[in-house]
């Protein structure tokens, strides 16, 4: 495989330096069908994870989320193995490797007004390390006013946000201080207000048509307005990856998803639970 063709050089130091990459038909048709199809499944048959918010009891739509399920669903199981997403988050990354975490689905229905707070992902999970990568993928056509928002370069500021509640937009509970030998200064700070103060902050966002996906750290602040079409659905399945200098991490509170792989501080990421697809065995 052509990993250079993929992603070019230009397109990895863009996203090693703003920390957020919309890239353009990346994906064809098959692929967008065949995610298309796992969505519908997964919709039609949640798991125990899945859940629908709402901003007010005057919400006509709601923003439903389900994580982790690709074992049981074969499209999302066939688009982590088989298309050409593991090289890609490799090259971004620059890892020589690329391990698969899990995939979140996240709809929002027309005429949701639930929005996404600002945060970033890394604090919800077990994981330090800074080659990460996570692939936005819509199945439908986005609207830059609905299209996830980054903080250009946030993932380089050396800075760790304590992770928010979606319902409440609270922050999680500090339960006791801690951290792997690896992160040992590490220190959580609340989100900043962004949206009081948007004049401070490059927002990146974009337009985008399915094919299209946006590739993003995990340390990247991002954050989403609701819904405003009343006609059409915003349905993105995320896949999270990890890459070489990854190691698994405690946290001060319950991770999200809360499997561990069996895994201790400083082990590698990758393992059964969290499988190696790049390079192919």
């Amino acid at each position: 495989m052509d990993i250079a063709g993929l992603i070019s050089d230009e397109e990895v130091r863009q996203f090693q330096e703003d920390g957020a990459i919309c890239l353009r038909r990346v994906f064809d048709q098959r692929w967008v069908d065949e995610v298309t199809t796992g969505v519908e499944r997964n919709i039609a048959e949640p798991s125990d994870y899945a859940g629908t918010l709402k901003a007010d009891e005057d919400d006509q739509g709601g923003f439903f989320d389900d994580y982790y399920n690709w074992r049981r669903i074969p499209e999302y199981a066939a688009f982590v193995h088989e298309a050409p997403v593991a090289p890609m988050v490799a090259r971004l990354m620059q890892s020589e490797t690329a391990a698969f975490y899990h995939e979140h689905l996240l709809v929002k229905w027309p005429g949701t007004f639930k929005r996404t707070p600002w945060h970033h992902d890394q604090p919800y999970y077990p994981v330090d390390g800074h080659q990460t990568c996570s692939i936005w993928m819509p199945v439908d056509p986005v609207a830059e006013s609905a299209c996830v928002q980054f903080v250009r370069g946030s993932h380089n500021w050396g800075r760790w946000f304590v992770p928010r509640k979606f319902a409440s937009e609270s922050n999680y509970t500090l339960d006791e201080p801690g951290s792997t030998p690896m992160m040992k200064e590490i220190r959580f700070e609340d989100v900043p207000p962004i949206d009081e103060h948007p004049e401070q902050y490059d927002i990146l966002s974009w337009d985008m048509e399915p094919g299209d996906v946006i590739a993003f750290h995990m340390l990247a602040l991002h954050g989403a307005a609701g819904n405003q079409s009343l006609t059409h659905a915003r349905r993105v399945l995320v896949t999270r990856w990890f890459g070489d200098d990854t190691r698994f991490a405690t946290r001060p509170w319950e991770i999200s998803p809360t499997v561990t792989g069996g895994l201790k501080p400083g082990d590698p990421m990758a393992c059964d639970e969290f499988p190696l697809i790049w390079p192919r065995s």
